[in-house]
């Protein structure tokens, strides 16, 4: 938007040279503004060649004239070049100048084509009817193709917005970067030419994004991370080294020693330790509703939390000689909920009766032979 605020100052328009045919046409619309009254207006008319041709007149005194559109078309047979100006007595300072080919409308919004397409240049040539390749002399690459040998020469700081290099057919690409590694390509240091042939780390550490190096061929991996453990791998303490080879308790010990540090130790099932000493031990917790029937999982954890949900069917495990759990029965926000054991030997022969109030809980410890199961009250009616 531009203003007119004193009877001085005026928007004119003049052309380059004559036209060929025709003068382009001009359409301005304004408003003017007294303070008191707001009054809109317009004005038409054609260019005339060199002259100052005034688009939007002066005000009046004590008056702003606001500038809200102005249209010039070319209507000549050629391209003609206008330049419109900020007029402020007879000091003429440039707002836009601008080549219009046949048909387009400068405005103060931009140029449009014939088509009523925004018109984006690159010289002459609007971007948004191009299609295909772009000629050198419109400011384009006039490439096609990328294959081929010889060298490309870009300049400082090229811009490339999504080209197409193709595949390299022949020539060596010196310190190529982010492409694939072939025997064609040179630039890389012997030992991560050698890792990547042989996958063998001795002469240097290859950095690999994402590939795959598959099984060590030969050489010795140092420090390898997430790889299978091998004989060929080092880095490993002896002890333990000895005994992922050979595992036995006495190869354990030494591997513990000789590798010590945080973590956790997995045993593999079945796993029997003689005589050990347990400091501070945590056992599985688990969590579940009874619906009208739950069937216990020692696999899940060997303190059991069942809550009563509905009146339930307790299933036991297995029975397997030496097991034992612990289980906190609790009944729901509703409470009144009943229970029926399902093989488990309770002392006199008679089950005890669950604590029936809402959100209280029971505590009940149970003991296998191999045979039967055993139960024993701990406790009841404990609050949640």
């Amino acid at each position: 938007m531009l203003v007119l605020d004193a009877t001085t100052k005026s928007l004119t328009v003049a052309m380059s040279g004559a036209a060929a045919t025709t003068n382009p046409d001009f359409v301005s619309t304004w408003a003017d503004d007294t303070g008191v009254l707001f009054t809109e207006g317009s004005t038409d008319g054609a260019l005339n060649g060199t002259s100052q041709v005034t688009l939007v007149a002066a005000p009046a005194a004590s008056t702003r004239r606001i500038i809200k559109s102005v249209y010039i078309e070319n209507k000549d047979t050629a391209a003609v070049t206008i330049t419109v100006t900020y007029n402020n007595n007879s000091t003429l300072r440039t707002i836009a100048k601008v080549t219009l080919s046949v048909g387009d409308t400068w405005s103060t919004d931009g140029t449009t084509d014939t088509y009523g397409a925004l018109k984006q240049t690159v010289g002459t040539v609007n971007l948004a009817n191009v299609t295909g390749t772009l000629a050198v002399v419109n400011g384009g690459t006039g490439v096609t193709t990328s294959t081929g040998s010889g060298n490309v020469v870009l300049s400082t700081s090229p811009t490339l917005v999504t080209p197409i290099l193709g595949t390299p057919t022949s020539a060596t690409l010196t310190n190529a970067t982010g492409l694939p590694i072939a025997t064609g390509v040179s630039g890389l240091g012997t030992g991560v030419a050698t890792a990547l042939a042989v996958n063998v780390g001795s002469a240097g550490a290859p950095v690999v994004n994402g590939g795959v190096l598959g099984t060590p061929s030969s050489g010795t991996l140092t420090n390898a991370t997430g790889l299978p453990i091998s004989t060929g791998v080092s880095g490993l303490g002896s002890g333990v080294a000895t005994f992922l080879a050979t595992p036995s308790s006495a190869n354990l010990a030494t591997a513990v020693t000789d590798e010590t540090g945080t973590g956790s130790l997995v045993f593999g099932t079945n796993a029997a330790l003689t005589n050990p000493t347990v400091t501070n031990y945590v056992e599985t917790p688990f969590s579940a509703n009874s619906s009208t029937a739950i069937t216990i999982a020692l696999t899940n954890g060997t303190v059991q939390i069942i809550t009563l949900t509905g009146n339930a069917t307790i299933t036991m495990p297995t029975a397997v000689s030496g097991k034992s759990f612990i289980m906190y029965l609790r009944q729901d926000a509703t409470g009144s909920r009943t229970v029926t054991w399902s093989t488990v030997n309770w002392a006199g022969g008679t089950a005890p009766t669950v604590t029936s109030t809402a959100s209280k809980q029971d505590i009940y410890s149970f003991f296998s032979d191999g045979t039967s199961w055993y139960g024993v009250t701990v406790g009841q009616n404990y609050t949640q």
